[in-house]
């Protein structure tokens, strides 16, 4: 087996790294040179070319990226995203917070992105900048990362087996993220058939006409960040409202005494929560539905606390007549703002739903809770195959590109195999 030796990044490239244009989005064009920037990349991927931006060009000979450039960021959650330019990128350019390294003439650049891409390399990055009070992982740390690397045939040859394989890996996780969108669009038609069912059976009625009491969250500096504590009344975030369901997760709270000053705002189980803010990936106007046991609690801005009529409109009922993609795109009509939708107590009281009768309404409840259950069962299984799946592919990049494992054993066997489930 031919000896691995130890070298420093800078070593296997033809400079020590080279910073990016600094550009100020103002700048940006609608056409000319792409631009990367660090939110463009991610586990070694790259946004599609119709959600980048650009730059007059042309650009800078030394900003101008050839295909085999590796790109590492300066700074990001987590830190050390890599991205290799391929052949469709030649003659993009890149942002001031990313480092071009060039691979020399006798270095594979897939070996080097695959190096990048490694528990050992990502491991050091975030052990220096959890040890450094540097604010970014600059060019001269990336060129003087050490690791060990073999000579240019068998970085080839590891390159070429990552390449199949993480590429079966890639196929298998493209397969299970397919299969958890058909079964979330399927429980989507069904959530909305149901809903229009119910339209097609009783009249669509303005949700001020169930109302008995509503408030909203306290705006500007009467409830901020600054007020939260470790424990006391619990404080109702847009995080929590889930689409007819409660989100019991980064909990926050505000001490008592503090609360005691806020009680227009309270809320109580089995209040109806809304949603006065949406974007693409958290609809406008969903709501849930307090669970019990919550103890004292109040919501925060930019979310709507009501109580309903019971006798004619059940609050889970509403939860998921709200939260439905019929009931959202009436609540979208109704929306102001341009770039992120919002509502006010106003249009949360106009909000049309169908109110059928309330043993409909419990019938629908049941049939969605339990295609949610259902839905929910496999996706969770598909999702922890997909987790699966990235802990499969970044173990054997890293065996791979560290001479844990020997390439040339693998003889054509599926070393993917044991992943499926």
């Amino acid at each position: 087996m031919t000896p691995w030796k130890p070298v420093r990044l800078k070593h296997m490239c033809v400079d020590a790294g080279q910073y990016g244009l600094n550009i100020s989005a103002e700048n940006y064009v609608g056409s000319g040179t792409r631009l990367l920037r660090t939110t463009d990349i991610s586990n070694g991927t790259l946004t599609p070319p119709e959600e980048g931006v650009h730059v007059a060009g042309p650009v800078e000979g030394r900003f101008a990226l050839r295909p085999g450039d590796l790109l590492l960021s300066r700074s990001g959650t987590p830190p050390g995203q890599s991205y290799l330019v391929g052949e469709a990128d030649a003659g993009a350019t890149f942002a001031g917070y990313l480092v071009r390294f060039r691979p020399r003439p006798d270095v594979e650049p897939r070996f080097l992105g695959y190096v990048a891409r490694s528990a050992a390399f990502q491991h050091k990055i975030r052990a220096e900048s959890v040890a450094s009070t540097i604010q970014n992982f600059n060019a001269e740390r990336y060129a003087n990362m050490a690791f060990e690397a073999p000579d240019l045939r068998t970085q080839r040859r590891i390159a070429d087996f990552l390449d199949v394989e993480t590429g079966r890996l890639d196929a298998l996780r493209a397969s299970r993220e397919k299969q958890v969108a058909l079964l979330e669009e399927r429980l989507s038609s069904a959530w909305s058939a149901a809903v229009d069912e119910d339209g097609g059976e009783a009249s669509w009625v303005p949700l001020r006409r169930f109302i008995t009491a509503i408030t909203d969250g306290p705006f500007g500096s009467s409830l901020t960040s600054s007020h939260y504590a470790d424990h006391g009344a619990r404080v109702i975030r847009l995080g929590n409202v889930g689409r007819a369901e409660f989100r019991d997760r980064d909990a926050a709270y505000i001490p008592m005494e503090y609360f005691a000053q806020l009680t227009r705002h309270t809320a109580r189980a089995g209040d109806l929560i809304v949603a006065g803010l949406g974007d693409q990936n958290h609809p406008l106007g969903r709501a849930c539905v307090v669970p019990e046991g919550m103890g004292p609690a109040m919501v925060k801005a930019d979310c709507f606390r009501l109580r309903l009529d019971r006798t004619r409109l059940l609050h889970d009922y509403a939860a998921w007549a709200l939260s439905s993609p019929p009931v959202a795109d009436q609540v979208t009509l109704l929306a102001r703002g341009s770039t992120r939708a919002r509502i006010n107590l106003e249009v949360v009281r106009d909000i049309p739903l169908p109110v059928p009768s309330l043993a409909r309404q419990r019938r629908t409840i049941a049939i969605l809770t339990e295609a949610r259950s259902a839905t929910r069962a496999v996706t969770d299984r598909c999702r922890r195959q997909l987790d699966l799946i990235t802990e499969r592919r970044q173990a054997l990049i890293t065996a791979a590109v560290t001479g844990r494992f020997d390439v040339s054993t693998a003889g054509g066997r599926n070393v993917t195999d044991g992943v499926t489930v």
